[in-house]
């Protein structure tokens, strides 16, 4: 545990190494940033956690294919898989399309 002899050690420290006209400001800084986390965490709370994200219909309207590997919705131009990099076949947007 601290003791009140490490504060006191602890405080002639910080205060040789930043001067004493310096500490209000990192007092001051320190106050500010322990605000914002904690009205960080507040937010992160108060989120719904069971609610998922929506879909993006940008990306769905235009796939007309998937990877055959890990099922990532692939543009009908893009030649490999964004996701695992596995190759496209050439036909296969056809046969996808007719399913």
């Amino acid at each position: 545990m601290i003791g009140s002899q490490d504060l006191v050690v602890g405080l002639v420290i910080v205060l040789v190494l930043f001067g004493a006209k310096r500490l209000p400001e990192l007092a001051a800084s320190l106050g500010k940033s322990m605000k914002e986390f904690k009205k960080g965490v507040a937010e992160v709370g108060e989120e719904e956690p069971g609610k998922p994200p929506a879909p993006s219909t940008a990306l769905t309207a235009t796939a007309s294919r998937s990877c055959l590997v890990c099922t990532t919705p692939l543009d009908p131009a893009w030649s490999h898989c964004p996701r695992c990099g596995a190759a496209a076949a050439p036909g296969e947007a056809k046969s996808q399309e007719s399913r």
